[in-house]
């Protein structure tokens, strides 16, 4: 499947600021990078920094100085089937590879930590694969999608005691559960079909069976229908701007086509 994709941000400075963009498609693990095309003026100095695993490269401006204009265009194929978790096993710990293990740990938007006794009294009849859909499906049914519910300070425990938020939040909450049953899970940003609505989304991936599988607990996307953008412990990691002194909203667009 062929995605097209378009996203555009307009930002006010009111000061000289450093900027971190992540909003370009990752090329590689189940997708390919077609076309591409990324303008976002002529900074003082630009760079890309090559992050964790091999997706995603942070861009980093340097003194940007009035406005913030990007705006990204690319087609995006997807290679990706959409696995059912419900199949897969979990990897012993002392199995997983290096790479996974910082996953099984606490994060700053999830303290996996403080949901194990509820891990264990509600889904201890299940294991690995079957028990991430169990989380996933509890979530999407207990869970009301409400925009402007969260901000930057709400996590996971916040969200799963408030039982509402957006794409963030359930991804948060699904990685905490995943990550107090001894699951590595990360979180990945996205471009997608389905999401209403449309904007950057959020997805959680658990680490199963010997690879990472996108697992979506608001229920919006299917991973076959998905473009990676990169991955991190948490939206901490993952956001699409990040800004090292104060920035004003002026608008932003994302729209994502399926491209016949």
């Amino acid at each position: 499947m062929k995605l097209k994709i378009s996203a555009s941000l307009n930002y006010r400075l009111p000061e000289p600021v450093d900027l971190m963009l992540q909003i370009e498609a990752a090329n590689g693990h189940g997708q390919h990078v077609l076309e591409s095309s990324l303008d976002f003026g002529a900074p003082d100095y630009m760079a890309r920094v090559p992050a964790a695993e091999g997706l995603c490269e942070p861009i980093w401006l340097h003194h940007v100085a009035g406005t913030l204009h990007a705006e990204y265009r690319a087609l995006v194929e997807v290679d990706r089937d959409a696995v059912d978790v419900r199949q897969l096993a979990a990897v012993p710990l002392h199995r997983l590879p290096a790479a996974a293990v910082p996953y099984l740990n606490e994060s700053r938007y999830c303290p996996s930590n403080k949901f194990h006794a509820f891990v264990e009294r509600r889904f201890r009849d299940h294991e690995g694969g079957a028990k991430i859909a169990r989380m996933r499906d509890w979530i999407e049914s207990r869970f009301t999608y409400v925009a402007g519910t969260s901000n930057v300070e709400t996590g996971a425990l916040d969200s799963f005691v408030e039982r509402r938020g957006v794409c963030r939040d359930y991804a948060h909450v699904m990685i905490a559960l995943a990550r107090a049953a001894h699951i590595p899970a990360r979180m990945a940003s996205v471009y997608a079909l389905g999401v209403d609505p449309q904007d950057f989304h959020a997805v959680a991936e658990v680490y199963l069976d010997g690879d990472w599988h996108m697992v979506d607990a608001t229920g919006m996307t299917s991973p076959a229908e998905t473009a990676r953008i990169c991955v991190g412990r948490d939206a901490a990691d993952v956001a699409f701007l990040t800004a090292y002194r104060e920035i004003a909203f002026v608008s932003q667009k994302v729209k994502v086509k399926r491209d016949d």
